[in-house]
């Protein structure tokens, strides 16, 4: 018996060889194996707001005013930050300002 790749998307164990693709009866998800962990490891890349690619150092501005979470604190648009520090989760950098250790959304800024 073949084993088929269990589907990237719901996670079905039904999947099958239609000639081209593999298929998910469960939830209609067509895909090939080889592209689906090819675009899973590009997208474990960080990027800015503008699709950049970031790399631990690199100085970043704020492109919103961002209110944080406990605090009466805001980080106003286009505040510097210098030496961003990526972690495990690539929407989310890790950062000083004012002092204060923050995590921020990648979303919000832009290289440079």
């Amino acid at each position: 018996m073949t084993d088929y790749p269990k589907c990237p998307q719901c996670l079905g164990e039904n999947t099958y060889f239609d000639g081209t693709t593999y298929v998910c009866p469960d939830c209609a998800h067509e895909f090939m194996p080889q592209t689906e962990a090819t675009e899973q490891e590009a997208d474990d890349v960080a990027k800015d707001c503008n699709g950049a690619p970031l790399a631990d150092g690199d100085a970043v501005t704020v492109i919103k005013d961002l209110k944080v979470k406990g605090s009466s604190m805001v980080i106003k648009q286009g505040t510097k930050v210098k030496s961003i520090r990526l972690t495990d989760n690539p929407e989310e950098v890790d950062c000083k300002i004012d002092g204060s250790g923050i995590v921020l959304k990648t979303c919000f800024l832009r290289k440079g």
